[in-house]
């Protein structure tokens, strides 16, 4: 009886050790592309992951995902639905998040003039970049931050570009108006949030994945045989780096997947 009763204490104590030692990360946008590639190392890494889509089923990426990673749970959230967004954060609630990782966006199509070029430029679908790229992280964020100030790290990141930067690789150029000003203003935004929520001691970052070949532009990347692209693991791995070695006084800050600063 006696050595039952130790060898239940000692279990009891691993799962607690376990349980304490358990980091989780929320990804938006996460059933392809850059979100997919976080979903997927995070899993390797044994993290209990988040991986919402806005889609009414799960897509096979994620149900993939979860039948491979044990600790994987897909779950539904519209970044511009607000309502979405509340019932995933009820559903959610108490439940410490380490790392909440803003990548859910829009790009639109490069290679098409409209619209979001001069003389083409539809503003309507501004909102809709607006609302995407740089409303919905905000609401996110708020929605989500007492689930991040409960955990361990309590870091929020947010996935930018550098064609949001007045000192980007971009800068200069016309063009594209409606992805570079909504990440300008996501830029904004989670500066903002980082000095609101710094005596919380959660550390706010926006990070650059640098040029990556993703699903959506591949062809017309290998059709034009376009250089300087990464692929996805390359610059999924060098920004779970950046976030694994973000510290305090980066809050605020604009970091390169490469983990070079970059001026705003």
């Amino acid at each position: 009886m006696r050595n039952a009763l130790c060898i239940f204490g000692f279990l009891a104590a691993f799962l607690l050790i376990s349980a304490a030692g358990a980091q989780t990360v929320l990804i938006t946008g996460s059933n392809r592309g850059i979100g997919l590639e976080f979903a997927k190392q995070y899993a390797d890494k044994g993290w209990t992951v988040i991986a919402t889509h806005r889609r009414d089923i799960t897509p096979g990426t994620l149900a993939a995902l979860e039948s491979q990673h044990g600790k994987v749970r897909a779950e539904k959230l519209d970044v511009t639905d607000h309502a979405s967004i509340d019932a995933l954060a009820e559903k959610l609630a108490g439940m410490p998040i380490d790392v909440l990782i803003n990548n859910a966006g829009i790009t639109g199509d490069f290679t098409q003039p409209k619209p979001q070029t001069l003389g083409t430029l539809d503003y309507d679908m501004a909102v809709h970049f607006f609302r995407t790229n740089a409303l919905g992280a905000l609401k996110v964020s708020e929605a989500f931050l007492d689930n991040v100030a409960a955990s361990d790290q309590k870091k929020i990141v947010a996935v930018t570009s550098l064609a949001g930067s007045f000192e980007g690789e971009s800068g200069g150029k016309g063009g594209i108006y409606w992805y570079r000003s909504s990440k300008t203003a996501l830029n904004m935004m989670m500066v903002g949030l980082a000095a609101d929520t710094k005596r919380q001691g959660i550390t706010v970052a926006l990070l650059s994945p640098g040029v990556v070949k993703v699903e959506k532009v591949a062809e017309m990347v290998d059709r034009m045989g376009l250089k300087g692209f990464l692929e996805p693991p390359e610059s999924i791995a060098g920004m779970i780096s950046v976030i694994e070695n973000l510290a305090p006084e980066d809050s605020g800050a604009l970091i390169r997947y490469n983990g070079e600063p970059q001026p705003f």
